[in-house]
């Protein structure tokens, strides 16, 4: 069995974006007018309407900025803010999948530059992720393809399943979000952790197993 994880608030209490958001404002690297329309994106994915190029529009307000500056803000935000608000469920989760052998993978549209120092942290050696695109060393406010948000995160999943000859019957993925619903349809035993009021009650009404973590690891 392959298992594979979205990330935001599915291992993560928050996103990952605003962890990362949070240490680059204090640092100055991005200013608050840059980022000032995500709170309205926010607000539509939260209300069930997010829109399928709010990744791509967002990352328009962030160019110029250095790879190597990036990277080193990750990995702070990541020691400083993330690694504490990890769920202690995810953690036990994936160690015992680990344990047993199994592949376990991140499917996120959240940037792979971001997620770096979790999957370390969690001993994870691939993800499916959103890829910034850089041209001398500096992000150009575009992306390397498309964001993997909503029916491209399933159609990015099954090219990955199809190049090593597997079977979505072999897939469980695990989200808390409405917006992956395409791809908890197409596995073979999806599970929906700490879910959305929307997928809440798609996973209910197709009988899919539902996970509820609290406690993070800053709380244990």
């Amino acid at each position: 069995m392959i298992h594979i994880f979205d990330v935001d608030y599915t291992v993560i209490r928050r996103s990952s974006t605003w962890y990362f958001l949070c240490e680059a404002l204090a640092r100055k690297v991005v200013a608050f007018s840059q980022i000032r329309g995500l709170p309205i994106d926010w607000f539509r994915y939260k209300m069930g309407r997010a829109k399928q190029e709010f990744i791509e529009e967002a990352v328009k307000r962030i160019v110029g900025i250095e790879k190597g500056v990036l990277e080193q803000i990750a990995e702070d935000s990541f020691v400083r803010r993330l690694k504490f608000n990890i769920y202690s469920g995810a953690v036990n989760l994936i160690n015992e999948i680990r344990s047993r052998g199994e592949t376990v993978l991140f499917a996120t549209s959240s940037f792979h530059i971001l997620i770096k120092p979790l999957e370390h942290f969690l001993g994870i050696t691939e993800s499916l992720a959103s890829t910034l695109e850089f041209k001398d060393g500096k992000t150009t406010g575009r992306l390397e393809g498309e964001s993997f948000f909503g029916e491209r995160k399933k159609t990015a999943v099954a090219a990955w399943l199809e190049e090593r000859a597997l079977r979505p019957e072999e897939l469980c993925f695990y989200s808390d979000s409405y917006t992956d619903l395409p791809l908890l349809a197409y596995c073979g035993k999806p599970v929906a952790i700490n879910p959305d009021r929307f997928l809440e009650r798609e996973a209910k009404k197709r009988g899919w197993q539902i996970i509820r973590f609290r406690e993070t690891l800053g709380q244990t």
